[in-house]
């Protein structure tokens, strides 16, 4: 039994990458993705944090790119190209965190919402209502200010503003498969609460979360570069910070447009990746968006 269910996988499995690569957009985010975590992960063994010091600069401060410097300097004469490699692992590090945190909240909130009818679902769903009407970046915004500046917190106060709309995505799934006639036959065998939701519920839809969370991961990266922005961060040098420190030495007056160019089309590549690759799965595990292709 455990070998056929094996060669099943590996057939669904099979099934799924062919129509995935037949996505073009998808099959370019993930090229870019492949790129952009393997550049973060390698960075240590190529560079060290001290490339972020000040007081390491060696250029000019502002100078234009070069041989030297391809992509130019900021204030303190350090290279973009090494800061902006060295906070690739702390934009994705918290993008990827901020989102698994997410969607864990979302999908526990949301499979209990659609599983238990009663005051206990509707409990669940008006907590959920609550948070998806508050303002996320604002609420973020303020725990992050409240808890402190640092790595975790900035994943913590993303993760827990924008899990409500995972919630409802799930809960909307979690209800069309509560209604499915083996659901029956398995509360009528007798199954418990924990069965039906991990051995039913789950994985079917596991399929819908896994599209939506590289959307999350998008999403958690964009908030991480705005909290950055506008002065909450972890400390460490990310996208977010090269991207005010440009504000607030006023690279855009001074026609230092590397500056502010290198970091944002950085945040741009890692998010359009992530959308392109997530619009492709969800076209792919969707069967009415399959069927429609």
């Amino acid at each position: 039994m455990t070998s056929v269910a094996w060669t099943r996988r590996r057939l669904a499995f099979g099934r799924f990458w062919k129509d995935f690569l037949r996505h073009r957009g998808g099959v370019v985010g993930l090229a870019v993705l492949v790129v952009a975590v393997v550049l973060a992960l390698v960075a240590p063994l190529f560079i060290d944090e001290s490339v972020t010091s000040v007081v390491n600069g060696t250029s000019d401060s502002m100078s234009a790119p070069s041989a030297g410097n391809p992509f130019g300097t900021d204030e303190s004469g350090r290279s973009i190209l090494l800061l902006a490699w060295w906070g690739s692992r702390t934009s994705l590090l918290i993008g990827f965190l901020a989102a698994l945190l997410s969607i864990v909240i979302g999908t526990v909130i949301g499979i209990a919402a659609g599983h238990f009818r009663g005051w206990l679902g509707a409990t669940l769903m008006r907590i959920t209502d609550w948070f998806l009407v508050l303002p996320s970046l604002v609420t973020a915004l303020v725990l992050a200010a409240i808890l402190g500046g640092s790595t975790l917190t900035i994943i913590m106060a993303i993760g827990v503003t924008t899990w409500p709309s995972t919630a409802r995505l799930i809960r909307a799934q979690a209800l069309a498969v509560e209604a499915r006639p083996y659901i029956e036959r398995s509360k009528a065998l007798g199954a418990g609460h924990w069965h039906i939701t991990t051995r039913h519920v789950l994985p079917n839809v596991a399929p819908l979360l896994l599209a939506s969370t590289t959307l999350e991961v998008a999403s958690a990266i964009v908030t991480e570069s705005t909290l950055a922005f506008l002065g909450v961060s972890a400390n460490k040098t990310s996208w977010g910070t090269m991207l005010r420190g440009s504000y607030d030495w006023n690279a855009a007056t001074n026609g230092a447009w590397w500056y502010i160019l290198i970091p944002g089309l950085c945040i741009l590549a890692v998010v359009m990746a992530f959308t392109l690759c997530g619009r492709a799965l969800e076209a792919v595990l969707n069967p009415r968006l399959r069927r429609a292709a």
